[in-house]
């Protein structure tokens, strides 16, 4: 099993520490900022909405603040945890396919989940509930 907590818990430390130093950015400054790739980055925030550290501004920038992201990212983790539910262990094809979530939906809500340490991902993978 890969450590799937440590990983996204340090995206979003990385995300946190941007933001912090640099007040709101766009998705395309923290990256550059952080050097995390999208799926990296979208985790990272589903991360920091489920500790209830991000909030996305009307020009879709993100500051340190209470979140506004809960119905939408939190909603969608759920989802995902169904599918895991159901079918154990899964990868993201298959997530995709069935959640009929784009990419970036799916990585935000697995941050989430990771979050909760709800999740595992092994060797192969492949996404499972703990």
């Amino acid at each position: 099993m890969w450590n799937i907590t440590t990983k996204f818990g340090g995206n979003a430390g990385s995300i946190w520490t941007a933001l912090n130093e640099k007040g709101p950015l766009k998705k395309e400054e923290i990256q550059k900022v952080t050097h995390l790739n999208k799926d990296d980055l979208h985790a990272g925030l589903g991360w920091l909405a489920r500790e209830n550290k991000i909030f996305k501004e009307n020009d879709n920038s993100y500051k340190l603040d209470n979140t506004n992201l809960e119905s939408e990212i939190g909603t969608k983790a759920g989802r995902l945890w169904r599918i895991m539910d159901i079918w154990g262990e899964v990868e993201f094809d298959t997530i995709k396919r069935l959640s009929d979530l784009n990419e970036e939906q799916i990585h935000l809500a697995l941050g989430w989940l990771a979050r909760e340490d709800k999740i595992n991902i092994d060797e192969k993978h492949k996404y499972s509930l703990k």
